[in-house]
């Protein structure tokens, strides 16, 4: 008996149906998380801006949150990282508290004055949410894998109003130079469902405007290629440094509450003693300015500084936001010297600081154009490759892989975590002889 060949649109059916209702359930989810969660942020911004006071309290906040997470986050606290492992090597469920831990150790640390971001947060209980989802529905691994990244997208697009980079930043976050097409539908689903969810629950994503583009010309590619570099290399000294300071905490000290003590006491010093308070949180008002007029050069730095040192003392919330404002500003001070508008090489510096630092080109340009028009989209682009191939084989996901490397070969699947033992090893052995 001859079987019937059933034609691929048709078989496509079911498979579009099935995914469309798991992307519904976990982009509604995600996108009430995100809501509820960008609402806490706004309410803890305004409380810090309005008490002044709440800064001297950080060490304290950062003690108790630290406390907290070691006694019952600790298979937690590996946080993104811990979502791009199981991704790549599924081995157990990502427990539910690590969405609630995140959440409320977010809100803390801007609550009490610590510079950071929001992202982070994000994508932990986007990919959490999705890993239980996967769970109750008993998905195998593939599909949970390919869930996860679609909670990623989620977090990510709900939290920033851009569910295109949202749905790429989660194909693409995984590996450097590989993308999983079998994810692009459940991502681009989840990203828009969970952002169209945030919308409808009043929530209102930062404006950003740049006036004037002007029309591609090789002065314009050429200052943009130097700027690409610029943001590269900041990019990189970010996610090294922030790993560096990491690690010499935890060598120094062993009990990880001091750490976020001490880091709360020298970010709250700091402050009061040089009166920069525009480093902490968020810092979206100064991001605004980056566009609208000239800032002093060295605000890239302050913010670079800050951040650095409440997110390696193991204060909760993420690395983008911070990126974005130092690219900003690291943009808006180029234009002292490159012949392009301030206003552009702000956005330009918004979008492909991350990009070399998370090691997603594609994301960061489309991003650019969603924030900011589709005029950008050369410049950015063009800024957003040479930031990523400039950042080297660093990120501040340091489980990201290889999947193809940029230019040096490292073996593929290695994560990045790794290769600076596999870069001594290759030091120490002798140079193979050629006679």
């Amino acid at each position: 008996m001859k079987r019937l060949s059933v034609p691929e649109q048709v078989a496509m059916v079911p498979f579009l149906g099935r995914w469309l209702a798991l992307s519904a359930i976990i982009g509604g989810l995600i996108g009430c998380a995100s809501a509820l969660f960008l609402w806490s942020l706004e309410w803890a911004t305004q409380q810090q801006t309005s008490h002044g006071f709440m800064l001297a309290l950080l060490p304290i906040a950062g003690l108790v949150v630290g406390w907290v997470y070691h006694r019952v986050g600790k298979d937690v606290e590996g946080g993104n990282n811990l979502l791009l492992d199981e991704i790549h090597d599924p081995k157990k469920l990502v427990p539910k508290r690590m969405a609630i831990l995140v959440f409320a150790g977010t809100v803390i640390t801007h609550l009490f004055g610590g510079s950071a971001g929001r992202e982070g947060t994000a994508v932990q209980m986007g990919g959490t949410i999705a890993d239980q989802i996967s769970h109750r529905f008993g998905l195998g691994k593939e599909d949970r894998r390919i869930l996860m990244m679609a909670g990623i997208s989620a977090g990510f697009a709900s939290v920033f109003g851009t569910p295109l980079a949202g749905a790429i930043f989660g194909l693409e976050v995984l590996a450097i130079g590989k993308v999983r097409y079998d994810a692009l539908l459940p991502c681009m689903l989840s990203a828009a469902i969970a952002d169209q969810v945030t919308l409808h629950l009043g929530i209102h994503h930062t404006a950003y405007a740049i006036p004037l583009v002007p029309h591609v010309s090789w002065q314009g590619v050429l200052a943009t290629i130097v700027a690409g570099i610029c943001f590269g290399i900041v990019g990189m000294l970010f996610a090294n440094s922030t790993h560096a300071l990491s690690a010499l905490l935890k060598r120094l000290i062993k009990y990880p509450p001091l750490r976020l003590f001490l880091g709360g006491a020298v970010v709250a010093a700091a402050a009061y003693a040089i009166g920069c308070r525009q480093y902490l949180g968020l810092g979206i008002p100064t991001i605004q300015a980056a566009f609208l007029h000239p800032l002093p050069a060295y605000d890239f730095g302050g913010k670079f500084a800050f951040t650095t040192v409440t997110l390696a003392s193991g204060f909760k919330g993420g690395e983008v936001t911070p990126l974005f404002y130092i690219g900003a500003t690291l943009g808006n001070a180029l234009g002292y010297v490159l012949p392009l508008p301030f206003p552009l090489l702000a956005g330009l510096g918004f979008v492909a600081v991350f990009a070399g630092a998370a090691n997603t080109p594609i994301a960061s340009t489309v991003m650019a154009v969603e924030l900011f028009g589709a005029e950008i989209g050369t410049y950015a682009g063009m800024a957003c490759v040479i930031a990523y191939l400039f950042s080297g084989h660093t990120s501040i996901y340091r489980a990201q892989r290889v999947g193809h490397a940029k230019h040096l070969h490292w073996p593929e699947g290695i994560r990045l975590a790794d290769i600076p033992a596999l870069r001594r090893a290759r030091r120490a052995s002798p140079t193979p002889s050629n006679s």
